[in-house]
């Protein structure tokens, strides 16, 4: 019998010709990431046990993205002792302001993680990077201690799912709608420690920027990983900025799955997920009308250029309603300099929206956009949960940067033709 793409992956870096569901592996890491959150619990721990190097300061990552630039003094803190850190061990990849990113946006753009990859990252959505066909997933800060010593990290092998999405996709339909819908049929716990994994026509016609959206939302489903083979366009994304080898895997064809799910993606609309879950996800035409305080176009989840060019689409040479707040927030320098270059910051400024350097901030109700009592917001962010984005009253909606976009202007949750057909 066959083994999946994430089998292959662990069995691997195992130093093993095979693997299966449910065994314990220890797995030799390509690559541990720590951002200004998790990373101080690491270094404590890193600490206490007397070291005095990293396994190794190129594979060790450390990005300033949650509440930077500093919000306050505790945050300043944190990232004094991040930078002292990073000094001391000569961690070669330490990105703070200026150079920084949205972690996840900024590794698949450096060319840190390569497909074949297997990495932990303190931070639930680190499996976004199985979008290049790597094995990647998120960890407590105890465990990113150890991978910064050790460079290997235990594992269960996790049972595999196969999602494929038949045909073409609708026009406004994208990586963030694709992902919704599966995780309405399925529940947050649908897939709770297994792989996720995509494939079909549908995916093979996205672009590697949209099954990163897909990945990155695996663990809303509770995931352990999420992951897509590697084609064409993945090879042509890492041709000019992969840093080191790597290695293709792909699923066997006799490759056993826990579970298959088919879907038609001509039949998939933009989709709205209602609070106070990602699986409440419905079609943007039943949540059509609701009205919003506040727009977020940016995050992990949809902050990269691909998304940038979607919003400035709609919103050239329209306005964002005066009843609500808009916000975008570009993944990292780059995106933010090529948006520049492009015109799409003109597009947003006279529009009315608030551009912001790169940070996670109102995405986990940091900093720059929480929200009062009883106020709502409309976000291309990937969590909903009761109290997300500030105050516990409030209420966020999740959506793609199309339906965002087409929302500021009306100032209440409209699909993107309704806009674009006036």
């Amino acid at each position: 019998m066959g083994m999946t793409i994430t089998e292959k992956i662990l069995a691997g870096h195992a130093g093993r010709e095979r693997v299966a569901p449910g065994e314990l592996v220890n797995c030799r890491l390509d690559l541990v990431l720590g951002n200004d959150i998790t990373a101080p619990l690491a270094i404590q721990e890193f600490r206490k046990l007397g070291l005095s190097m990293v396994f190794d300061p190129g594979r060790v990552v450390l990005v300033m993205d949650h509440f930077t630039p500093n919000k306050d003094i505790k945050s300043a803190e944190q990232r004094l002792m991040i930078r002292q850190f990073a000094r001391e061990f000569g961690i070669v990849n330490y990105f703070d302001v200026g150079a920084m990113g949205i972690e996840h946006c900024l590794l698949p753009e450096q060319g840190l993680v390569v497909p074949g990859d297997c990495m932990i990252g303190a931070d639930s959505h680190t499996c976004t990077y199985g979008a290049l066909g790597a094995f990647a997933t998120g960890v407590g800060s105890t465990d990113l201690a150890a991978g910064m010593a050790m460079g290997e990290c235990w594992f269960k092998v996790p049972e595999s799912m196969k999602f494929v999405f038949h045909g073409e996709l609708r026009p406004w339909v994208g990586g963030k709608d694709l992902i919704l819908y599966t995780i309405g049929r399925i529940g947050v716990e649908g897939a709770r420690y297994r792989a996720m994994e995509f494939t079909g026509e549908a995916i093979g016609a996205l672009s590697v920027e949209g099954r990163l959206t897909m990945c990155n939302m695996a663990v809303e489903a509770g995931a352990k990983n999420g992951i897509v083979a590697p084609d064409d366009k993945t090879l042509a994304f890492e041709a000019d900025r992969a840093r080191r080898p790597y290695q293709v895997y792909a699923s066997d064809p006799d490759a056993p799955y826990v579970e298959v799910h088919e879907y038609e993606a001509g039949q998939i609309e933009p989709q709205v997920a209602f609070p106070h879950l990602p699986e409440n996800s419905r079609p943007v035409s039943e949540a059509a009308g609701i009205a919003v305080d506040q727009v977020v176009i940016g995050s992990c989840t949809n902050g990269r250029l691909e998304d940038l060019r979607t919003a400035a689409g709609i919103l050239k040479g329209r306005r964002a309603s005066s009843k609500l707040r808009l916000i975008v927030i570009p993944g990292t320098q780059e995106i933010y300099l090529q948006a520049m270059r492009e015109g799409l910051l003109e597009v947003f400024v006279e529009a009315g929206a608030a551009v912001s350097t790169p940070t996670c901030g109102p995405c986990l109700g940091g900093h720059m956009g929480i929200l009062a009592h009883g106020e709502r917001a409309l976000a291309t962010t990937n969590r909903n949960f009761v109290g997300r984005m500030g105050h516990p009253e409030s209420e966020v909606y999740l959506a793609g940067p199309a339906v965002a976009a087409a929302s500021a202007i009306t100032g209440y949750i409209t699909h993107p033709e309704e806009v674009v057909r006036q």
